[in-house]
């Protein structure tokens, strides 16, 4: 936590050196450029993240090709693992890189909202558009709409409030992040526990019969 704090303190003070030295409109056009930068990333990442996280299923290594056993038992026995280690070990990292980077993203970026809040508002976005993948049919359409439609919305509201065009505010959200580290380790567990929930639920449907028909994943 020190060293984030250091490296927090270090960033502003040489950025407002860096400033001291412009006139006060050449403050104004760099304050300006580099957050239209941070703008474009966040879009750029948003895009990403609802093509992505909108999908049913999150990734496709398919590693049960790896499986060449000839002996059906032992076939069975390796699928279910490659299967286990696709989606127990494989997606929660996938899982934690998104839900992280999307909660840095706000923090960065909204105004007028305590960290803790922000945390939930993430673990609830994600974890809502991951529920709404598994609805049948419309499900994916529908997740990808609410999965980019919050976080657009939610940087809307933060562009029109006072305060929101200040690079060391941004800046000096980087020492609050270590404070809530347990917090998100806290609602990533929760949503990679969601995921496999959703997973079995999904697994018991399809071996029952249960399961309608799907339409066929666009290629994102």
């Amino acid at each position: 936590m020190e060293v984030v704090d250091i490296l927090s303190e270090s960033l502003i003070s040489y950025y407002a050196t860096f400033l001291s030295y412009l006139p006060a409109w050449g403050q104004q056009v760099i304050n300006l450029f580099l957050l239209i930068l941070l703008i474009v990333a966040y879009a750029w990442f948003i895009w990403k993240f609802y093509r992505f996280v909108a999908h049913k299923n999150l990734i496709s290594l398919n590693l049960s090709k790896y499986n060449t056993s000839e002996n059906p038992v032992l076939s069975k026995i390796v699928g279910s693992i490659f299967y286990l280690l696709e989606y127990f070990v494989v997606l929660p990292f996938i899982i934690f890189f998104w839900f992280v980077v999307f909660t840095l993203f706000l923090i960065f970026l909204t105004e007028g909202l305590e960290v803790s809040n922000i945390i939930v508002i993430s673990a609830t976005i994600v974890g809502a558009v991951r529920i709404i993948a598994y609805i049948p049919r419309y499900g994916q359409e529908l997740a990808k709409e609410v999965s980019k439609l919050l976080p657009f919305t939610l940087l809307a509201i933060s562009i029109t409030k006072p305060g929101f065009f200040d690079i060391s505010r941004i800046l000096g959200h980087i020492s609050l992040i270590p404070n809530f580290l347990n917090t998100i380790v806290i609602y990533l567990l929760f949503i990679i526990a969601l995921e496999m929930l959703l997973r079995i639920i999904d697994f018991f449907l399809s071996i029952f019969g249960l399961k309608e028909p799907e339409p066929e994943e666009d290629e994102d």
